[in-house]
């Protein structure tokens, strides 16, 4: 049950709805009763600029035509921006395909750019062989009528490194959800993940880890501000299974809500069925720090301009981990951009 096979029968009742628990504060079906037609062509050619055009050769995909494969062969290293691009008011889903083989490097640079309300499904399976580096940077700029769902499927193998920073400022209803099989091994993950909604936009950033093997190590963290009557929601999930001894797997949710009507929904979760293991996991949901804003204000500084520093401070911890330097300025532009006002 998905948008995707949805999409694929014209069948409403193979959307995911309230009722199935990992979807529930993510409901598609109560809210898409008909399903459009499918999404007209799009010319890649008549396209604006995306937001990394010019830091690394890209691959276009347009109203989902034109599925990927993005290969990197043993011991290469390379860089790749993949734009996810929507126009319109209909419907599509597209797969992208990513393999990292053994001691290979790649910084993928992937935007969602929309307007319309259409309804968008991106299928990634993302493979990273022995010794292999990804660092995945996910901007998304979904239009705020949109309703859009992105799932990778990512596969270490021993010795892998896979970093990600998923950013967004949400859509009517968006899902970007990471499922990561993690070998142990040495491997090393880290997840890391900035939601900035206002208005009536919704963000749904969901993580699902599960350790399968003895020495792995998880890191996240995703921090999330909300205003007006947007919603957010976090559920990260991680899994030790029985045998996957001396993993050590740290999680971490904070969120910011500025305004009476606005929503963080949160569910971080440890499954632990392993021993000798080292895991935790923090949630804390608030307001800006009265104390904090109180001293800038002594200091001259406007309430509004207050505000502004300090939201950009709460989500610059997750900012700074972008190793790449352009696309992490390229990040901080945007946060600024939408921490206006």
């Amino acid at each position: 049950m998905s948008l995707a096979s949805a999409i694929k029968t014209g069948d409403v009742a193979e959307l995911p709805g309230k009722r199935d628990e990992d979807w529930r504060w993510t409901d598609l079906r109560g809210l898409v009763r008909v399903l459009p037609d499918a999404s007209a062509l799009l010319d890649p050619a008549g396209l604006p600029a995306g937001p990394f055009d010019g830091l690394a050769p890209q691959t276009v995909i347009a109203n989902g035509r034109g599925d990927a494969r993005i290969e990197v062969r043993p011991g290469e290293s390379a860089e790749h921006a993949l734009r996810i691009v929507a126009r319109g008011a209909g419907a599509h889903a597209a797969r992208v395909s990513i393999s990292v083989a053994a001691g290979g490097r790649l910084r993928l640079l992937e935007s969602y750019e929309g307007e319309g309300g259409y309804l968008s499904q991106t299928s990634l399976a993302i493979s990273l062989g022995e010794g292999a580096v990804v660092e995945r940077i996910v901007l998304a700029q979904d239009d705020a009528e949109a309703v859009s769902v992105s799932q990778a499927e990512v596969t270490l193998s021993p010795g892998a490194s896979f970093s990600q920073t998923v950013l967004t400022s949400g859509a009517r209803r968006q899902r970007i959800e990471t499922r990561v099989a993690h070998p142990g091994g040495e491997a090393s993950l880290r997840l890391n993940g900035v939601y900035l909604l206002a208005d009536k936009r919704h963000a749904d950033q969901t993580t699902v880890v599960t350790h399968a093997g003895t020495d792995g190590a998880t890191v996240q963290l995703t921090k999330g501000v909300v205003r007006d009557q947007a919603r957010g929601v976090f559920q990260g999930r991680i899994v030790v299974s029985e045998g996957a001894d001396r993993t050590d797997a740290r999680m971490g949710h904070h969120a910011l809500i500025l305004s009476d009507r606005a929503e963080v929904d949160a569910k971080p979760e440890l499954e632990i069925y392993a021993d000798d293991v080292a895991c935790a996991h923090g949630n804390t949901v608030g307001a800006l720090d009265d104390e904090a804003l109180f001293y800038a204000r002594q200091r001259g500084i406007p309430e509004p301009e207050a505000r502004s520093m300090l939201t950009a401070a709460f989500v610059g911890e997750v900012v700074d981990r972008i190793e790449h330097e352009a696309a992490r300025e390229v990040v901080r532009a945007w946060v600024a951009e939408r921490l206006k006002g």
